[in-house]
């Protein structure tokens, strides 16, 4: 029991160690990437909703 209570001390003193390194981004590189991601997925969304319909068109064509 001791040893599992040694080995929780050091994972979290390690973890402490580590989250000193981490470079966060500001609030404005946040944002910029934020605002890159939702455009492609409107883009894609768009993309992908055109192909769905030209897709339907055909196959009800095909099927005619």
């Amino acid at each position: 029991m001791k040893n599992l209570y040694l080995r929780a001390k050091e994972f979290f003193s390690e973890v402490g160690v580590e989250l000193k390194k981490v470079s966060f981004p500001t609030r404005a590189e946040t944002v910029g990437s934020t605002s890159v991601v939702l455009i492609f997925v409107a883009v894609v969304a768009v993309f992908l909703s055109a192909m769905d319909a030209v897709l339907v068109k055909l196959v009800a064509v095909l099927l005619q």
